[in-house]
């Protein structure tokens, strides 16, 4: 036993030099390199489900727009990490323990964040904690993808990309996160079924909204056409490395290693995952007479979006419960959004919208004093407490994220709309924004003898 440590703290001098010179190298050093690698583990696996968004949008939509789906995926990541670096952290995080009369509201400092004055955050070097909070930030705004699918300019995504990590993804996570308003009122939201999720689909909502259905999406009586997806078997991959990924994203929020407690958060996480895909397959199967794949897919999203906020505040029948609302309530969701003629091609609005709602509100019925005790956020929710505090200050972030979200991303991309257009002509969406806004298809030998095929 005393081999094996002393080669796990050899391992860890030689990762991080700096702490070999720590008074004490046998406790608090050695924690804290764990929390260091376990979390750098888990920013990896949250920025890898980028990959899984790529997949699931590209599967859903139509060959014609694969090469931009994927393409704009990766660019927009990329800004996202130049823009957070410049503007979000500093605005989420910075400043948090300072006395400037605006912490409440935003952070303030770090802009431009300088490795070379790294510190401590929560536990964590400062430069491990900013790479973590950057791919949950990056996660947010794939979600908002979903709104402009398979219609809107490039151009628009590299101009929301900058407004939403700079200004409106920050401002809610520094009034949850942050040490902002919210966070001192109680709110729960461990991973980030509202800061996340919520927020990213409010911004999709106004995209699709401004945007306006897809060609052919709708018919003039109101009744929905439904157009297919290219790849099913790629969005059932992209389930599978979402899920994964979220183990990083739900586990990966203990920031620590600690008595293994990210083991039971992870633990909720599978349970409420399983629930929502189960959940979802049933009602299509019993309403429909068909067991429907994208549905039972959808549940599954819907199971790990809604359990992502309660997933270290419940109890493990609770997270099952939560994972069985979702996966029904996704079902019904779509529907509703098609009957107001609202075209969703990602079903974002559904999938983190009504779940990530969902999901917020169950902490203030489920949530355990015990648990939100150990984590010192909120208290314990309806059924543990017979109290309605709790689920009052849910109710109150799910109402003042969704109306702050909204406005400013109606603002943003109004002001888009009016001054440089941000769709497509309709030449161009028919054509495809692979080869409008690229000049080359993603499947160029399958494109090309659809052309051939259309000319004869």
């Amino acid at each position: 036993m005393i081999k094996k440590t002393v080669l796990a703290f050899g391992a860890l001098t030689l990762l991080f030099p700096a702490m070999a010179f720590a008074e004490d190298p046998s406790g608090a050093t050695l924690n804290m390199g764990l929390n260091a690698l376990w979390v750098m583990l888990s920013f990896i696996l949250v920025l890898l489900m980028q990959g899984g968004f790529i997949l699931l949008e590209t599967g859903s939509t139509r060959m014609k727009n694969a090469g931009h789906v994927a393409g704009k995926t990766i660019f927009t990541t990329g800004l996202a990490a130049i823009i957070y670096w410049a503007f979000g952290y500093g605005f989420a995080f910075g400043g948090a323990n300072a006395d400037n009369g605006m912490n409440a509201l935003f952070g303030w400092g770090d802009f431009f964040f300088d490795p070379a004055k790294a510190s401590v955050e929560n536990g964590l070097p400062s430069t491990i904690f900013f790479l973590f909070q950057l791919a949950f930030a990056a996660v947010s705004l794939s979600i908002a993808w979903g709104g402009f699918a398979e219609r809107a300019k490039l151009a628009s995504y590299v101009v929301f990309t900058v407004f939403f990590i700079a200004i409106i993804y920050p401002t809610v996570a520094h009034w949850i996160w942050g040490g902002g308003w919210l966070f001192d009122d109680g709110a729960q939201d461990f991973a980030g079924s509202t800061v996340v999720h919520l927020t990213g689909a409010l911004a999709a909502f106004a995209a699709t909204v401004l945007l306006k259905p897809r060609i052919g999406k709708f018919n003039k009586d109101g009744s929905a056409n439904e157009i297919l997806g290219h790849n099913q078997v790629f969005t059932a991959l992209s389930v599978l490395l979402l899920w994964v990924g979220w183990f990083g994203f739900n586990a990966g929020s203990t920031v620590s290693v600690g008595d293994g407690f990210f083991g039971f958060v992870a633990f909720n996480t599978m349970l409420g995952a399983g629930a929502g895909g189960v959940a979802a397959l049933l009602i299509s199967w019993a309403v429909t007479g068909k067991a429907d794949i994208t549905t039972m897919l959808n549940g599954t999203l819907a199971g790990l979006v809604a359990i992502t906020a309660s997933c270290a505040f419940v109890d493990p029948w609770a997270a099952v419960v939560i994972g069985l609302v979702a996966g029904v309530l996704v079902f019904y969701s779509v529907k509703f959004f098609e009957k107001i003629k609202v075209d969703d091609p990602i079903y974002a609005l559904s999938v983190h919208g009504a779940a990530g709602i969902w999901g917020t509100l169950a902490n203030g019925i489920f949530a355990t004093e015990e648990l939100a005790t150990r984590l010192n956020t909120g208290r314990g929710g309806l059924i543990d407490t017979g109290s309605w505090h709790q689920l009052w200050i849910q109710f109150e972030s799910v109402v003042v994220v969704g109306a702050f979200v909204l406005a400013a991303s109606f603002l943003v991309l109004g002001v888009m709309k009016l001054i440089m257009g941000f769709r497509v002509t309709e030449e161009q969406e028919i054509i495809g924004l692979d080869l409008s806004e690229h000049g080359a298809y993603g499947y160029p030998e399958q494109m090309k003898k659809s052309d051939k095929h259309i000319q004869g």
